[in-house]
Formats: structure tokens, C-alpha cells, sequence
């Protein structure tokens, strides 16, 4: 697995241990994706599969660094693709949602045309094309709005937020399925489990939470499930995507439909919103991550 130290790395490691599946976690500072030296030693090993959950996702700041987002969301994939291909060992690759344009009315499926409309979209499309491109053996996918207990993420933003300032302004016109790592984490599973067993449905997937909702609803539950058990209100301003400052266009609606691979592998992520409470409720007890 490389990129074990993000979010969704970490919550895969726990994930693989109850499961007793035997894994690596590498993280960036032990190998970056994109250098064929540093990563090479890892497939002198068979692997059942292999997860590439590293990528470049700081939405704003790749505008001003495209270089560094193509290197890490397109160059990397592409290498661990070929590698993959050598030692004829599947791969697992995470996408977004922000492939697409957010012109759509209704949930994206895997057939639309993805029209990607800043510089992270265009390198993650870029990156499933190499994927697709080196490796035949492969599941790519894309999932939108990835939170959870480690790393950062929105969620986490919102809570260190009311803490420092008493309350936050959130995009009421940008809509998306916000998708808890835990859900994403045992899709993967599932995913290798059918590896494992001697077949997996190769191909392109979405994986979110089957509820599209706005930023500003987002932010509600969490404040709700932050003020149930701190007793502590905050303010929750709505404010226009046009109004608020950031470097990147961001479509207006990127909700995945997961159809297919619920009909396919039998899985479907749960609702965001049960999600959110529970990992506002970890975090606040301070059971596992700490607020960052």
C-alpha cells in the first residue's frame, strides 16, 4: 500500500489487521511514487495487490504547482502501473470526482465524459488514463469528498475551525457525496478479498456515499454532532462558491452514482451523514486522531 501515512492509508492498515490480511504500508517519506529507484525494491516481494492511495491533493495549491501534482497524480500511477504489469500483480487506484465538470444536474457515472476544470482534476484524469494505459489488471476508483478520523480533511477543518473562531463560512452551491475513509477502506477490501479468491471485475468504479449534499449541509452535521456532545453552538454562515476566496475552479456538482459497483461487488458505502457523527464523536473523545 503506498501512501500509508494519509488519511485513507491509515484507516486501510486498520482495515487489513482485522481482516488479517499480511500488508506493507509505505509512506511518502519512505518512497516516492514517482521514483522508480525508491520504489522498485517494494515489488522484489509477491503481493495479492497492490493500493496506491498517494496522491497530490491540495486543490488550490496545484494551480500554482502543476508540476508537483502531475508528478504525484500522474507519473507516480503510471510507474507503479508498469511495475505491476512486470510482476503480474493487480493495482488499485484512487481517483476523485473531480474529473468531471459539475455541469451534470444528476449523480456522474462511470460512462460520462470526464471534462476536469483545474490543474488536481486534469492530473488525476491523467493518472487513470496511465493506469489504464500500462495495466490491464487494475480497478480505478473514484471516489469525492474523503473524510475521516486521520490526516486532513474537511471535517477535521470545520472542528479546528469553531474551536479557533467560534464558527465558519461554508459553500452552499458546490454539491458533492461526502464519503467516510472506513467506507472507502472496506471497499478496497472487498475488492482484494475477490483477488484473493481468484477473480476481481477489473475496471472503472465509483465508490461514495449515496447522499449528494452541499458543503454548508456537510457542515451542519458536523456542527450538530459537535454541539450534542460539547453543548457547544458555533455559527455556520452559508456563502456563494464565487464569494469565497480559493485558486482552483471546483465543479458545482461532482456526486457519484455507485451503482455499479454495488451490482458488481455487492457493497455500498453508508450514509455520510451516521458516518460524520461517529467520527466527530472519536475525535472529540480523543479515542484515536486528534484534531489537526
Amino acid at each position: 500500500m503506498f501512501g500509508g501515512a494519509g488519511q485513507l492509508g491509515c484507516e486501510l492498515a486498520k482495515a487489513f489487521e482485522a481482516r488479517r490480511y499480511p500488508y506493507r504500508s509505505i509512506a511518502h517519506a519512505q518512497a516516492d511514487v514517482a521514483d522508480e529507484a525508491a520504489v522498485r525494491p517494494f515489488f522484489e516481494m509477491p503481493h495479492a495487490a497492490v493500493v496506491n492511495a498517494a496522491a497530490y491533493t491540495r486543490v488550490d495549491q496545484a494551480e500554482d504547482e502543476p508540476a508537483a501534482a502531475f508528478r504525484a497524480n500522474r507519473d507516480g500511477p503510471a510507474l507503479l502501473a508498469r511495475l505491476c504489469a512486470r510482476a503480474g500483480t493487480p493495482l488499485i487506484h484512487i481517483s476523485t470526482d473531480y474529473v468531471f465538470d459539475g455541469r451534470k444536474t444528476v449523480p456522474y457515472v462511470e460512462t460520462d465524459h470526464p471534462n476536469p476544470i483545474n490543474v488536481y482534476g486534469r492530473s488525476k484524469l491523467a493518472g487513470e488514463a496511465a493506469v489504464a494505459e500500462n495495466l490491464r489488471e487494475h480497478v480505478i476508483l473514484r471516489t469525492s469528498w474523503v473524510f475521516g478520523e486521520h490526516g486532513r480533511n474537511f471535517l477535521k477543518t470545520i472542528l479546528r475551525l469553531c474551536d479557533e473562531r467560534g464558527g465558519v463560512e461554508v459553500v452552499t452551491d458546490q454539491r458533492g457525496c461526502p464519503t467516510c475513509t472506513i467506507d472507502l477502506a472496506e471497499a478496497i477490501c472487498t475488492i482484494i478479498g475477490r483477488i484473493r479468491a481468484g477473480g476481481a471485475p477489473f475496471g472503472l468504479y465509483h465508490v461514495a456515499s449515496p447522499e449528494a449534499v452541499s458543503w454548508h449541509d456537510f457542515a451542519k452535521v458536523i456542527l450538530q454532532a459537535r454541539e450534542r456532545l460539547t453543548g457547544k453552538a458555533a455559527s455556520l454562515v452559508p456563502v456563494l462558491g464565487k464569494d469565497f476566496p480559493g485558486r482552483a475552479s471546483r465543479p458545482a456538482n461532482s456526486a457519484l452514482d455507485s451503482s455499479r459497483f454495488f451490482e458488481t461487488f455487492g457493497f455500498r458505502a453508508a450514509n455520510w451523514r451516521a458516518r460524520a457523527s461517529e467520527v466527530v464523536a472519536r475525535l472529540l473523545r480523543g479515542t484515536e486522531a486528534k484534531v489537526s
